[in-house]
């Protein structure tokens, strides 16, 4: 029975460690935030890169109104066919 109360007494500190990761995940969140605000002021692009060049891109939209189908631009460019019906004129 000893046992079991020394192994409680190591855990009294836990919900103080707790609550310090909070505060450490909330500064980060915050830092993070402030960082992505500051970058998309500055015009920097966010998120992933597209797979396709926007000349790439124009060929395919041009390809497409003269009637090549989606699974035939999505081979031809290596991607996706969601990839190739996001594309807008």
């Amino acid at each position: 029975m000893g046992r079991h109360r020394h192994q409680h007494r190591a855990l009294d500190g836990a919900p103080v460690l707790g609550g310090l990761a909070d505060v450490e995940r909330d500064l980060i969140r915050t830092r993070t935030a402030e960082g992505r605000s500051r970058a998309k002021a500055q015009g920097k692009h966010m998120g992933r890169p597209p797979s396709l060049t926007p000349a790439q891109q124009k060929e395919a939209i041009r390809r497409r109104a003269k009637g090549a189908t989606l699974d035939g631009l999505a081979r031809s460019y290596n991607v996706s066919r969601a990839t190739i019906s996001r594309l807008r004129a």
